[in-house]
């Protein structure tokens, strides 16, 4: 009962117009005819002259919509009598609209779920005592309690001794992950079976949960520019269906056949299709770990022809490991590592945790900087212990220290030059890990048509070169800086690009490229505000999902548009010879209208992503975990 009274209220022109057609039937029965087919017919003008308000405004607007069928249908059928027909052409457009608004609701569940679930407050440890606090006001440091299946309001670190947590709605795996005291925590995670303890180590705009509740807000308010391709059939649709209606008139003299066939051509399926279909094909990348940010995303990655990477992070785990320290005379390997980790420690670069980590593991201090800045995508320069050390690139080194000079380097490996007081002061070597799922995943998006491939990276030349043989990339340009990344991407004639990246140096050519895709496992960056589309498992292959997925939302969108429009025409055709009454018909269109509904609904894909998922031909790497 209550939720017969919502769909009242949500859709209340369709409860409107299925109660007068329900009171037209008992008038008919009691032998009221005439007052039923002035009741229908003054309802059915009542709704098209508000229709016609609307598609005027339209017009002004200079946009030519598909309402002026409606309309017309609506017109024709009260003029020749058909008022029965008039009224199931009213249910039609309104119902119409009333099952695009469900079958929306149903497309973008997995964008609402990602809303709806967002923390709103949180248990705040006060004394002895809890106090519930909104969540906007937690502090990083603040004592956290979170109770047994509750979401972790804020990211945070496990204070308890341990924990079971269900990260699904972050990472996309379904496995509850263990953790230990020390252990960060996402917001959005769901905690397991106990209560646990935590402190806040960044306020709630700046959690993971929330942004991506950010990113999921933006993408479900886009439109895609395919859904505006629906409106260039507006003017020929039209003119095709009053042409046929025309003609079965002036061929037949029956002006009844005229309303007959126009009642075929009301166009809600070609209005209803693609927008479903792309909230359908949203809902499927956000189910599969990428959020989406608009239709028109979807469109260019089904087009896409060529990729770009970048190395660091993105084809490459992005946490090298040192491998070797080569101090120069006056200075002490563990020295130097101390200074460059101290360094650092002011630095976003991926390297600089790896020799803080590095430092750390063989017990060596770190020092606070008197002063320090860094140089994006060069290095840092820092004051520490009264000494000015410089850590980065090898060009930027040798601009503090004119006696700099390259180290050697084997494959695969990348340096970290040092400088201390303007003298040279030696190289730091590390190492880092191609993914599992690179060479997979390039394999799979050239089975998708995107046949070129390139690497961008701000590394040497002959790291890049061992990685992109590594992983099967065409082509590699190496030491780039952002503004090379940008004028490369504007040079490739082989469009769409899609550019993938994870770190802040990337962000000018994610926004850049016609689909910016940025690695936003660990976080939101610089690179996840700026993309098209962000990645939120640490997967590489998710790279390639989203091309399937955009291929396929489009391919059902265009699909369900022409079922919308080559079912209408057949009608109408047919509709021509005069063997479909105008009631007929108008109950024919509604049948149209469940069809490419249903048709457009495909784009979820949940039953096609568990079928690829227990493919046993697929390649590990890119299945997509059980949900």
């Amino acid at each position: 009962m209550a939720r017969g009274i919502r769909l009242v209220r949500r859709y209340p022109v369709v409860a409107l117009t299925l109660a007068i057609g329900l009171a037209g039937i008992v008038l008919a029965l009691a032998g009221q005819g005439w007052l039923v087919a002035w009741i229908f017919s003054v309802y059915a003008l009542g709704v098209a002259a508000w229709q016609a308000v609307g598609m005027l405004r339209d017009l002004l607007r200079g946009h030519w919509g598909l309402d002026v069928l409606a309309v017309t249908a609506i017109v024709a059928t009260v003029l020749v009598g058909e008022y029965v027909a008039a009224l199931i052409v009213v249910l039609m457009l309104t119902g119409g609209e009333a099952l695009e608004d469900y079958a929306g609701r149903r497309a973008k569940r997995e964008l609402d779920a990602l809303l709806t679930r967002a923390p709103q407050h949180a248990h705040r440890v006060e004394g002895d005592g809890f106090a519930d606090v909104p969540v906007e006001e937690v502090r990083p440091g603040d004592v956290l309690l979170v109770r047994p299946s509750e979401i972790v309001p804020v990211d945070g670190e496990l204070r308890s001794s341990e924990a079971s947590v269900d990260e699904s709605s972050i990472t996309g795996e379904s496995v509850p992950v263990d953790k230990r005291t020390g252990d960060g925590l996402l917001s959005g995670s769901v905690n397991g079976p106990a209560a646990i303890e935590i402190a806040a180590t960044a306020r709630a705009a700046e959690s993971q949960y929330q942004q991506i509740v950010a990113l999921v807000a933006e993408a479900a308010a886009s439109r895609a520019p395919v859904v505006r391709l629906a409106d260039r059939y507006a003017v020929p649709f039209t003119v095709l269906s009053l042409l046929l209606a025309g003609v079965a008139w002036w061929v037949s003299g029956d002006p009844v056949r005229f309303a007959e066939v126009l009642v075929l051509a009301t166009p809600c399926p070609l209005l209803i299709a693609a927008p479903v279909a792309f909230m359908g094909g949203m809902s499927r990348a956000a189910r599969n770990g990428v959020i989406v940010k608009g239709g028109g995303v979807l469109e260019q990655l089904a087009r896409a022809r060529t990729a770009v990477f970048d190395k660091t992070g993105t084809l490459t785990h992005g946490t090298p490991e040192l491998v070797g320290v080569r101090p120069e005379p006056g200075f002490e390997a563990d020295e130097l590592l101390g200074l460059v980790a101290s360094a650092e420690q002011y630095s976003s670069h991926v390297l600089a945790e790896s020799m803080i980590a590095a430092a750390r593991s063989r017990g060596i201090a770190l020092h606070e900087a008197a002063a320090a800045r860094e140089e994006a995508t060069n290095g840092v320069v820092a004051r520490i212990g009264g000494r000015e050390v410089v850590v980065g690139k090898f060009a930027f080194v040798r601009g503090h220290a004119a006696g700099a000079r390259r180290t050697a380097i084997e494959p695969g490996e990348l340096a970290v030059y040092v400088a201390v007081d303007g003298a040279y002061a030696g190289a730091l070597l590390a190492r880092d890990r191609v993914r599992d799922e690179a060479r997979d995943t390039l394999a799979r998006l050239d089975e998708l048509g995107v046949r070129h491939t390139r690497m961008l990276t701000g590394d040497a030349q002959a790291t890049a070169d061992h990685i992109a043989a590594e992983v099967g990339i065409e082509r590699v340009r190496a030491e780039c800086l952002p503004a090379d990344k940008v004028q490369e991407v504007a040079g490739i004639a082989e469009r769409p690009v899609v550019m993938v990246g994870d770190g802040v140096n990337d962000a000018p050519v994610l926004a850049a490229a016609d689909v910016g895709i940025a690695m936003g496992a660990r976080g939101a960056t610089a690179a996840s505000e700026s993309a098209s589309a962000v990645i939120l498992v640490d997967d590489l292959s998710r790279t390639a999902k989203a091309v399937e997925i955009g291929q396929d939302t489009v391919r059902i969108a265009l699909q369900s548009i022409w079922i919308g429009i080559v079912v209408s025409i057949a009608l109408m055709l047919v509709a021509t010879f005069g063997v479909i009454p105008a009631t007929v018909g108008a109950l024919l269109q509604e049948v149209v209208d469940l069809i490419t509904i249903l048709a457009a609904l495909r784009a979820i894909g949940g039953r096609r992503d568990a079928r690829a998922d227990a493919a046993a031909d697929r390649p590990q790497s890119l299945r997509e975990p059980q949900h």
